[in-house]
């Protein structure tokens, strides 16, 4: 068989390394060293893993009574009994901290999904479609963000008794505003390029545009936005508690236990202020990091569609 002469070795060559930098199974590669390399991020992912597994499967190790009161226990100070002592009734601190997590990532999580997907579909629609659609749409949205939260909030818990799903709601009800006007104000940019443009004159349907171009050149922006709308609803959550507006007993959420603890603070019982603290403030940190994260990961994604 004839030797390939050198030329055409060279051409070979050349050709597999522009293919191996083309070719898409790189991106998997660039994308996990995109998020490695961010050493904050990765310290967040590890931290929210821990405060999950501290309030989903800590009660299955540590079992404490949270739903009977013992004044007797009151306000006794961290032991090998109650490792992080007991609240102003009596209940197990430690795992009080546990059932509390739970509902507050909860409220969380779903407040973050809701809000951000529903404030993503109306504000593309108003967007995209523009003219009257786009006036009526974002006229209601005006009207909904003028109604004071804490006056709805208030409303609602003297008319019934507030529940996760029905904190969940209310919550989304006023958080997907501000995504809406964020999306609709992208979608409105989007949608003058050039590429779209392009894309529209050779015959691409509405339903195609918006999902191959005008959605996810929104993505990295909606990521960004979704996780501080997940950190916003652990602290509106906690706030409502601390008014004393979240969940009845015996449920509770680290609102709660923080505002026993703030009642307490002069009493020198620590135990029943900073625990609650600490988790809300190293829960809402993390995830706004890993939500930047996230996006310098969409970005260089797309940048390289």
């Amino acid at each position: 068989m004839a030797t390939p002469a050198p030329l055409e070795n060279e051409q070979v060559q050349t050709f597999q390394k522009l293919n191996t930098t083309l070719h898409p199974r790189k991106n998997s590669t660039s994308v996990i060293d995109v998020f490695s390399s961010n050493k904050l991020a990765v310290g967040s992912v590890l931290i929210l893993m821990l405060v999950f597994a501290f309030a989903f499967l800590g009660p299955l190790i540590y079992h404490s009574d949270q739903a009977s009161t013992n004044l007797a226990l009151e306000n006794l100070p961290p032991s090998s009994r109650h490792i992080l002592g007991t609240s102003p009734t009596g209940k197990d601190e430690l795992g009080r901290l546990m059932v509390g997590g739970q509902s507050t990532l909860e409220v969380g999580l779903a407040v973050g999904l809701l809000s951000t997907t529903f404030g993503l579909v109306w504000g593309t629609i108003a967007g995209y479609i523009g003219g009257a659609v786009d006036a009526l749409m974002m006229r209601i949205v005006d009207a909904m963000l003028s109604i004071p939260f804490l006056f709805f909030v208030v409303l609602l818990a003297a008319i019934v008794t507030p529940t996760v799903p029905l904190i969940i709601f209310v919550i989304s009800a006023v958080s997907w505003l501000s995504t809406a006007r964020l999306v609709r104000g992208e979608t409105l940019k989007i949608k003058t390029y050039d590429y779209v443009i392009a894309a529209k004159g050779f015959g691409s349907n509405n339903r195609h545009l918006i999902k191959r171009h005008i959605s996810p050149n929104v993505l990295g922006t909606l990521i960004v936005n979704g996780t501080l709308k997940v950190a916003d609803a652990i602290l509106i959550f906690a706030s409502l508690g601390y008014l004393g507006l979240g969940v009845a007993p015996p449920a509770t959420n680290w609102g709660t236990i923080l505002a026993a603890g703030v009642n307490n603070i002069f009493n020198g019982y620590w135990w029943q202020l900073w625990p609650a603290a600490v988790l809300i403030i190293l829960t809402v940190l993390s995830v706004n990091v890993l939500g930047d994260a996230v996006r310098d990961v969409f970005e260089r994604r797309l940048a390289r569609r």
